[in-house]
C-alpha cells in the first residue's frame, strides 16, 4: 500500500499518509489468492480466489458493505452469504460487485442514483441487487458517480445521474438521467469485453477490439474536438496505428488502453503527469484542453509500457505491470507513487524491488499484491 490515508484505506491500522510502499501486516490474506482488488474515495477492497471479501478504509456510506457505517482502519473480512463474488468497482463513495453468476450487487452512497436501485435509498451498507440486468453481467465500472455493466450478450447499461450534470447539452438521453439500469443506445449485436469509467466519461471496449467513448470530453479524454458526447462514438484503428484494443482502463479524466501487440496509448488530461508522456498541457489543474493541447486529445504511445501485462489508473496516477516489474506515474501528492515524494511523475518510473501479481489503484492511494519482497 501507499498514498492517501486519511480513512485507514491502506489498512495500516492509522490514518497517516504514505509516500512509500508499506506491506500490510494482517494474516487475513495469507495462504489466500487475491482475484482482484479496487479502491475507491477512501476505501479498498479485495476479492480472493474462493470468491471472499476483504475491506478497509472509509464507510461512512456503507461502501465497505458489512452492513455498518464505522471507517475500518485495518484489512476486514466481510461476509457475503449466498454470493461468490469475482470482480468489484470502486466509485467515490460506493462499490459495486460482480458475482460468479453474473449478478451486480451494490453498496454504498445513492446519492446520485448510481446504485442502481432507485431513488428511494439514500445510501446502504447491505449489499443491494441491481435489479434490470436482463443477461449474466461480464463486466462492471463505476465512476466518480455514475455506474456501468455489460452482459454477456453486448447490452450495456448505465446507471445515475452525476455524469450528465456536467456539459451534457439538454435533452439530456434517459441513459445520462436514469438512477436503475438503462440501455445505452447503438452498443447492441457487439461482443463484449470490458467497460470502464472516468469522473465524467464512459469507456466500452468489444471482443473485436473497437472503443466506444461518450460523456464529458472536457480534457480531451473522447479524443475529439466535441464538449459532450450523449452517445457513445468509435475511435478509429488509425489512432492506434490500425491495431484493435485488447485492454482499456480508465482515471479520472485520462485514458490507458493497449493493442493487440502490446503496445501502450495514453490521451486525455496530462497536468499530473497521468499520460506518462512528454505534452505542452498545462500544469494548472483547473486549465481545460485548449488548442495548444491538442497532441494530449489523441492517443500517443508510452513505450516503457509495451507489453504491460496489468494497468491500473487512479484519479490522475497510474501502476503498471512490465516485465514482473512495478511502474507508476502521475499525481503524487499523497505519495502514491511510492518514491518517498510527493513530486508528480511525469514518466513510468520503476519501483524496485517487488514481484507484482495484481494491481489497483483508489483516488489518491495505491495497491500492489506482491509475490514477495526481494533485494533492490
Amino acid at each position: 500500500y501507499q498514498g492517501a490515508n486519511s480513512y485507514g484505506q491502506l489498512g495500516q491500522g492509522h490514518v497517516a499518509d504514505q509516500s512509500e510502499p508499506r506491506f500490510c501486516d494482517s494474516a487475513l490474506l495469507q495462504n489466500r489468492a487475491v482475484r482482484a482488488v479496487g479502491g475507491g474515495g477512501g476505501h479498498s477492497v479485495f476479492i480472493t480466489e474462493n470468491g471472499e471479501v476483504y475491506v478497509c478504509g472509509q464507510n461512512n456510506r456503507g461502501q465497505l458493505g458489512c452492513d455498518q457505517n464505522a471507517n475500518i482502519l485495518t484489512l476486514q473480512f466481510c461476509p457475503t452469504p449466498s454470493h461468490k463474488l469475482k470482480n468489484v468497482a470502486c466509485g467515490w463513495d460506493f462499490t459495486l460487485f460482480l458475482t460468479d453468476g453474473g449478478q451486480v450487487l451494490a453498496c454504498g452512497s445513492n446519492s446520485f442514483g448510481q446504485l442502481g436501485v432507485g431513488a428511494a435509498t439514500v445510501h446502504s451498507a447491505q449489499l443491494l441487487v441491481v435489479e434490470g440486468l436482463k443477461k449474466p453481467v461480464v463486466s462492471v465500472a463505476a465512476g466518480l458517480r455514475h455506474s456501468l455493466a455489460v452482459t454477456d450478450s453486448g447490452h450495456v447499461y448505465q446507471w445515475g445521474t452525476g455524469l450528465f450534470r456536467s456539459q451534457c447539452p439538454p435533452p439530456v438521453p434517459s441513459h445520462l438521467s436514469s438512477k436503475v439500469p438503462c440501455l445505452v443506445p447503438d452498443l447492441d449485436q457487439k461482443t463484449p469485453r470490458v467497460v470502464a469509467a472516468g469522473s465524467a466519461h464512459c469507456v466500452y471496449l468489444t471482443d473485436d477490439g473497437d472503443l466506444f467513448l461518450w460523456g464529458s470530453n472536457r480534457f480531451g479524454q473522447l479524443a475529439t474536438t466535441q464538449a459532450f458526447h450523449s452517445s457513445p462514438i468509435v475511435l478509429k484503428r488509425s489512432l492506434f496505428k490500425g491495431e484493435k484494443v485488447k485492454s482499456v482502463w480508465s482515471g479520472w479524466t485520462h485514458i490507458v488502453a493497449q493493442t493487440e501487440s502490446g503496445r501502450v496509448f495514453t490521451w486525455g488530461r496530462g497536468a499530473y503527469g497521468q499520460l506518462g508522456r512528454a505534452t505542452s498541457n498545462s500544469q494548472d489543474p483547473e486549465q481545460q484542453a485548449g488548442a495548444a493541447n491538442q497532441e494530449a486529445f489523441f492517443p500517443s504511445e508510452v513505450e516503457t509500457l509495451f507489453g504491460a501485462t496489468q494497468v491500473a489508473c487512479g484519479s490522475e496516477h497510474n501502476l503498471a505491470i512490465v516485465g514482473g516489474c512495478l511502474f507508476s506515474w502521475g499525481w503524487n501528492e499523497h505519495g502514491m507513487c511510492g518514491d518517498g515524494s510527493q513530486t508528480n511523475v511525469s514518466q513510468p518510473r520503476l519501483m524496485p524491488g517487488l514481484r507484482p501479481c495484481l494491481v489497483g489503484c483508489g483516488a489518491g492511494h495505491s495497491i500492489a499484491v506482491c509475490a514477495a519482497l526481494t533485494e533492490p
